[in-house]
């Protein structure tokens, strides 16, 4: 795995030769269904299924992004973008094993581009457990989610990654020269994908969070 591993892809799968694999179904659904995998050379057949993220996720999920990243993910300047945030409506997803486990985790979030700019999303974590390898966790919830993306009317998804690993998934640096994240980064490292063509023609400025606030924790009244 490279030192600079896309927001947390803990288990790297397929080389990107290889063809894409469909996953549960051809359109994806909130609940999802167990994915029967053919596996391609130097992929172990393994059963998944990829779901709507839950609260009762969230623990699991923690724990899967401190063992995938370690503790400086929490550093990263995608993190700058959402902190305090929700992730955008129906864009936090899971991949489960048989026994109901959390073996992958990815999120997406609404952001803008630039001051007053278009509406977008961010990609970001994507992590895979990384005691499982080459089971195509990865690249089933990327699929998953740029399919449930557009569904949703998303017009483009940015993230901050090795273009060699997601250029499979038609992301690329050629129009995000003009764009920038809020903290320290790898210019070349911000990709895009445009689910709607020509969206990102002219889009300049420094990502901005757009996306639903946190609610403050009510603290208990004294007694």
């Amino acid at each position: 795995m490279s030192p600079k591993a896309t927001e947390g892809v803990a288990a790297r799968q397929a080389p990107a030769s290889h063809s894409p694999r469909e996953v549960a179904a051809a359109e994806p659904t909130p609940s999802g269904r167990f994915a029967a995998i053919s596996p391609s050379r130097g992929e172990s057949a393994r059963s998944f299924v990829i779901t709507a993220e839950t609260a009762a996720d969230v623990p699991a999920r923690e724990a899967l992004l401190d063992r995938a990243m370690g503790p400086k993910r929490r550093r990263k300047s995608s993190e700058k973008l959402r902190r305090g945030r929700r992730p955008s409506e129906g864009l936090a997803l899971v991949a489960r094993d048989a026994s109901g486990a959390v073996t992958g985790t990815v999120r997406l979030w609404d952001v803008v581009l630039g001051e007053g700019g278009r509406s977008a999303l961010l990609l970001g974590p994507l992590a895979v457990d990384p005691t499982i390898k080459n089971a195509g966790i990865g690249s089933a919830l990327m699929r998953h989610a740029i399919a449930e993306a557009a569904r949703l009317g998303h017009a483009a998804i940015l993230l901050v990654g090795d273009a060699p690993y997601y250029q499979r998934f038609g992301f690329s640096a050629e129009k995000t020269g003009s764009l920038a994240m809020p903290g320290p980064y790898e210019r070349h490292r911000l990709l895009a994908l445009e689910l709607v063509e020509g969206v990102l023609a002219g889009a300049q400025g420094t990502l901005k969070a757009a996306g639903r606030k946190l609610k403050a924790q009510r603290l208990p009244l004294a007694a």
